[in-house]
């Protein structure tokens, strides 16, 4: 099963936490992969800001997890694990992983895996996982966004939010998103946001205000968390949902909770990487049934950013943290 198969490959990781150049290219055997695993030859991997907090030594890998940072590849299957019927050797697929992205091979959960459709270059495939399980699973399961409403999103130019945009627009969402210049403002609407709002320009909770005409939104989906969490309440509509997916901006919140109770708030959060593998597996079936008819005609792509080698992981750490970027990073492996 694993023949013509290399001892070794080259992935990219750190010994010591720190600044983007503790990332270096080691030597390490090929894994091989267990029940209900397949090994993936990566042609690209995610860069994504949990990569970040990884490197910088606050977001350990879960236990059994590879120590190597990625959370999202693409590649073809190289080879099976015992108990793998429903994928092929040699196909094409794209894939949630808990770690271990960053390197020439990599393991999945055969049931964490995606179909690559043909028309679906493979650089565009490993930009949609992790984003993809993560809007689709706190906007629409946690948050029961439902047509017709309306969804705040800051950071509308990072992964997060592109993806959260685009899908929004497919299922019927106002969507509406802060972004830090009117540069990013002006992108984010081409992308298919319905308001844009330059936060450093404007406080966005008057501005969510008057283009809701004093209504509020329905959702939030929050990856700044901290004093931001206050303001968002201010930005919520009665009954209104406030989903916290990251906590850039601080894990602490002061929040009136007289206010929750009388305007009937649900506040929710959730992450991705240390939930079961059954979960996920369920998970990537709920996007396989009612996101990836979209993304086999063609109507949804991520928006990209910059390709680096895997080698400059370094540098792709440096974009991203630089806050520059428009849609996803990706390494070439």
């Amino acid at each position: 099963m694993l023949a013509n198969l290399p001892e070794t490959m080259t992935a990219v990781g750190f010994e010591t936490p720190g600044e983007p150049q503790v990332l270096q290219g080691v030597t390490l055997p090929v894994p091989k992969p267990g029940r209900g695993e397949v090994l993936i030859r990566v042609a690209f991997a995610g860069v994504n800001r949990p990569d970040v907090v990884q490197r910088q030594g606050k977001y350990p890998p879960p236990p059994g997890a590879s120590p190597i940072p990625g959370l999202e590849v693409s590649g073809t299957i190289a080879a099976l694990g015992e108990g793998v019927g429903d994928l092929a050797v040699g196909q094409a697929v794209c894939a949630l992983v808990s770690g271990g992205g960053y390197a020439q091979y990599c393991l999945a959960k055969a049931g964490h895996c995606l179909p690559v459709p043909d028309s679906l270059p493979l650089d565009e495939a490993a930009a949609l996982p992790e984003t993809l399980f993560t809007v689709w699973h706190n906007v629409f399961e946690r948050g029961y966004a439902r047509e017709g409403e309306t969804l705040l999103v800051h950071g509308g130019t990072s992964g997060i939010g592109t993806m959260a945009i685009m899908l929004g627009r497919h299922f019927g969402l106002n969507v509406i998103v802060t972004c830090g210049s009117p540069e990013k403002c002006a992108q984010a609407l081409e992308i298919g946001a319905t308001h844009a709002v330059d936060y450093k320009a404007t406080d966005f909770v008057e501005e969510v205000a008057k283009l809701t005409d004093g209504k509020g939104v329905d959702l939030v989906l929050d990856m700044v968390a901290g004093s931001y969490v206050a303001r968002n309440l201010k930005c919520l509509a009665m009954d209104g949902r406030h989903v916290t997916i990251a906590v850039q901006g601080g894990a602490r919140a002061e929040i009136n909770m007289a206010v929750v109770m009388s305007r009937r708030y649900t506040l929710t959060g959730s992450t991705l990487r240390p939930r079961s593998d059954g979960f996920k597996a369920l998970l990537a079936q709920e996007i396989l049934a009612n996101v990836w008819p979209l993304v086999e005609a063609g109507a949804l792509r991520p928006i990209m950013d910059r390709r680096f080698p895997l080698a400059e992981a370094a540098s792709a750490h440096v974009r991203m943290e630089a806050g520059e970027h428009i849609g996803k990073i990706v390494l070439e492996a």
